[in-house]
């Protein structure tokens, strides 16, 4: 059988062996910032089990945009010793690196989800939080700081230098994190945005900061890797962010040089009621690439290889993302080629338990 989900992906200078990639879930299992055993144990395990591109968890490009403070970060550049013995692992098992640059905004500063997930205050080892507008996640959260010219042109140059330590640090491609309630979704969506100077009111003014982030990335990412971006496609709610906003902002940043958009849902405000199904997002990624032409990703309770392989065989996305699938089963890749029939390697250190 010759399944589009074990067929090669080429991105600019990178081909992926398959069409599977883990998506980017965070451990919470740092320490300031610093990566550990957790993180190259987590992600080395999925690339030993076949997946071709690993997506490191939303990293920080700053202290204060950690969801928590166990979030790993790439605001030191002390953070790249260990973060480079990860990605040449990875790469070692024939996968692709790739990280997520994220900043959390208004949804900083958070405890981490074991502990309850609920806002830290300063005495507790929080920290005050930003965000576009003066508007908090939830009612009984502290209000963000509105963000001032001086703040945003910080947080731009911030990705910028997270990305160039990214390079450093040997991943292969970045995605930037425009999704689930996060500081650049908060810039994009009118229900968390009511600035009225040149980054709030219109489309063109909410989608501002993400263009000006991409460009400050491009400016020290090479041009021949790959550049994501991962968006939330709908607020699911009435007068927020929507797919036909979506849809135009895609088109912009394919033209801007964005490869592939990796297509979520939701997250912006709390207590939304969401269709939530298997596959319940792939419907987005599909009229995304066929829109817009550019390349897109399906995420959302995909959890067998023939539920993958119908997404990418009708044509609806060019690539799955597995999220918790993988958590339950690290080998999900090498597994699933065996459900549909394809003889793929496997580590030498594993071959004796080959079906």
């Amino acid at each position: 059988m010759n399944s589009k989900l074990f067929s090669p992906l080429t991105i600019k200078s990178i081909t992926l062996k398959n069409r599977i990639s883990i998506s980017p879930m965070c451990q919470y299992s740092a320490t300031d910032g610093f990566a550990s055993d957790w993180h190259l144990v987590h992600y080395g395990s999925r690339a030993v089990g076949g997946a071709a591109l690993i997506i490191q968890e939303a990293t920080a490009i700053s202290p204060e945009g950690r969801i928590t403070p166990a979030d790993l970060g790439l605001y030191h550049d002390e953070h790249i010793e260990k973060l480079r013995q990860i990605t040449s692992f990875i790469h070692q098992q024939g996968a692709v690196a790739g990280i997520q640059l994220a900043h959390a905004g208004r949804k900083a500063s958070c405890a981490i989800p074991w502990n309850g997930g609920n806002q830290l205050n300063l005495s507790e080892g929080g920290w005050q939080t930003l965000a576009p507008s003066a508007i908090a996640f939830n009612p009984e959260d502290d209000a963000p700081i509105a963000l001032d010219q001086a703040g945003i042109k910080k947080i731009i140059n911030d990705f910028n230098l997270a990305a160039e330590r990214a390079l450093k640090a040997g991943y292969q491609a970045i995605e930037i994190h425009a999704a689930h309630g996060y500081l650049i979704h908060q810039f994009l969506s009118p229900l968390s945005n009511r600035r009225t100077d040149e980054y709030g009111g219109s489309f063109e003014n909410r989608i501002r900061i993400l263009l000006e982030v991409v460009e400050s990335v491009q400016r020290v990412w090479p041009q021949n890797l790959p550049l994501l971006v991962r968006i939330s496609a709908t607020d699911w709610v009435e007068n927020g962010w929507n797919a036909e906003e979506t849809i135009k902002l895609s088109a912009v940043l394919k033209k801007l040089g964005v490869d592939l958009i990796d297509c979520s849902t939701g997250g912006l405000v709390p207590h939304v009621k969401i269709p939530v199904a298997p596959g319940y997002q792939v419907a987005f990624a599909e009229r995304i690439k066929n829109e817009t032409g550019i390349l897109t990703g399906a995420v959302g309770l995909i959890t067998d290889a023939r539920q993958a392989e119908a997404i990418l065989d009708n044509n609806r996305a060019d690539l799955v993302l597995i999220a918790r699938a993988s958590l339950r089963d690290p080998q999900f890749a090498l597994h699933a080629a065996h459900v549909l029939e394809e003889d793929v390697a496997w580590p030498v250190q594993y071959v004796r338990a080959k079906p």
